[in-house]
């Protein structure tokens, strides 16, 4: 065994194998290594140095290439372009309406309501010289059911509406208030208004005695409040209106009836401009197209929308409001644009040379309101018949609840107050501080009789004749009167009227929508 022994050890000494085993200093394996790093490569000394190179740099390699690589990628960074970190946005100015002040009644006297009144059926409320009443045809009836809720799919997203139509929303309402002259006294008359017809509505959607007309009526009146389908008050009251309108086209989609033919269209026209329900856009190109087929050469338009030479003012007021609406609407007909250049000329031929308009020809009147409103909605608020019927209103047209204008003065008080309206400045600040007062001092304040306990409010005609649907359409006639500042977007504030060879559709008339979901 020590024989075995010491061969081995003689051996391991031969090929210097035991400094292997030998316990060195840090100096002295460094100093090992550097020789061995000069020794032949084949040598041990060279391969022992290699190793010991590899050992002790493996720990230290570790640590070293992620720091190395971490400084890379910092110099890198540094190295690279900035990026542009911004984002393009639009800037829109936050509507700051000015402040109205508190809805709050007038200090005034208490209003006593007055006796209800019983009304005729329609009958004329002044000779041919002035104006036959509105509503001369008998009541047409519909069938009770309001048309299923799938035919009319109804539009619960509220649409902002721009364009001449811009002011109904709530913020700019309140800013057009201001603008123009209202105050919270006369939005609270409205508020009143617009409650009372609520409740008056009839289970299937409609207001009596005329249902397709009055309904037609109260279904504008909300609209002009910007109210649709999907407002959370009166929701439910416009969605049922419309219904009934829907159902009362019936399957040939016109309206029956006389002054029930334009009225209806003029509701369903904006109806579809505010709620863009796709049965009313059927419905507003069939009855377009009804009023376009009953313009007589002349321009004017008959009872009926028959063909005759008869040009009857109070009939075609509500005809070019149709064909305004409809033109607001985006309705596409192709002879829409000649219907209402030629409506200029029946207007004109109603005109009186000194000034105002007559009701089947040239004379003064009542109807002058009509004529001017037609002419401005028209795009013809400089011609002269329209500039002279303003001068006639000026002198003659009077708002004074106790001494009213004519035989039927809230229907000719309707026309006027847009009329004066729409042609601005001094003409309309003097009207306005006279009509709104009265408005709202004359109306019956029914306190807390709301169903949430608010106050209700609608008018009664203070005319010697008056219509038979009395209570529905004077209410609808005075609050669409007090709405008149938000409403539509004054004509003076449009581009200039246009002359007779210009093409009347003009890029005030165009409408933007927008969807807010």
């Amino acid at each position: 065994m020590d024989n075995e022994y010491d061969q081995l050890h003689e051996l391991m000494a031969k090929h210097n194998l035991l400094s292997l085993f030998e316990h060195l200093t840090f100096r002295q394996k460094v100093a090992k290594v550097m020789k061995g790093l000069k020794a032949d490569k084949e040598s041990g000394e060279y391969k022992y140095a290699r190793l010991q190179i590899t050992r002790l740099s493996a720990p230290l390699s570790a640590v070293l290439v992620p720091v190395i690589g971490l400084g890379l990628l910092s110099l890198l960074a540094t190295l690279a372009p900035e990026r542009d970190a911004s984002v393009e946005v639009q800037m829109v100015e936050e509507i700051d309406p000015e402040a109205l002040e508190d809805i709050e009644d007038l200090e005034d006297e208490p209003i006593e309501p007055p006796e209800p009144i019983e009304m005729e059926d329609f009958t004329p409320d002044a000779p041919p010289s002035e104006i036959n009443d509105m509503m001369d045809a008998p009541a047409t009836e519909v069938a009770q059911e309001t048309a299923a809720f799938e035919e009319v799919a109804m539009v619960k997203s509220p649409v902002v509406m721009r364009g001449i139509l811009g002011n109904r929303g709530a913020g700019a309402r309140a800013s057009a208030i201001g603008q123009f002259g209202g105050s919270g006294v006369t939005e609270g008359a409205v508020l009143r208004a617009l409650r009372w017809l609520k409740s008056q509505q009839q289970p299937d959607g409609s207001w009596k005695k005329n249902k397709t007309a009055m309904t037609s009526l109260a279904l504008l009146t909300f609209l002009a409040h910007g109210e649709t389908p999907a407002s959370e008050e009166y929701g439910p009251t416009v969605e049922r209106a419309i219904k009934f309108l829907v159902s009362a086209a019936g399957k040939n989609k016109l309206f029956a009836g006389n002054y029930e033919k334009p009225i209806c269209t003029y509701a369903v026209c904006e109806a579809y401009a505010l709620t863009k329900v796709p049965m009313l856009k059927e419905i507003a190109e069939k009855n377009i197209d009804a009023v376009i087929k009953g313009q007589h050469p002349s321009g004017g338009w008959d009872y009926n929308l028959r063909v005759s030479t008869r040009d009857d003012t109070s009939y075609m007021g509500w005809c070019v409001q149709a064909l305004k609406a409809g033109k607001m609407a985006g309705i596409k007909n192709p002879k829409l644009g000649d219907a209402m250049k030629l409506a200029i000329k029946g207007m004109q031929k109603n005109a009186h040379p000194q000034g105002g308009f007559g009701y089947t020809s040239p004379d003064q009147g009542g109807l002058t309101g009509v004529g001017v409103l037609s002419m401005q909605f028209l795009g013809a608020a400089n011609k002269p018949e329209c500039k002279r019927g303003l001068d006639y209103l000026a002198q003659n047209a009077t708002f004074n609840w106790r001494e009213p204008w004519g035989h039927s003065p809230v229907y000719y008080w309707y026309y006027t107050t847009q009329a004066k309206f729409h042609a601005g400045g001094n003409t309309w600040q003097q009207w306005n501080g006279m009509f709104s007062r009265e408005l709202v001092r004359n109306q019956t304040v029914l306190k807390g009789a709301s169903e949430d306990g608010k106050d209700m409010g609608f008018w009664d005609s203070p005319g010697e004749k008056e219509h038979g649907d009395g209570r529905v359409m004077d209410t609808c006639l005075c609050a669409l009167q007090l709405q008149v500042y938000y409403r539509y977007l004054p004509t003076f504030k449009t581009p200039k009227a246009i002359e007779e060879d210009e093409d009347l559709v003009s890029d005030m008339d165009e409408i933007e929508i927008d969807i807010t979901i």
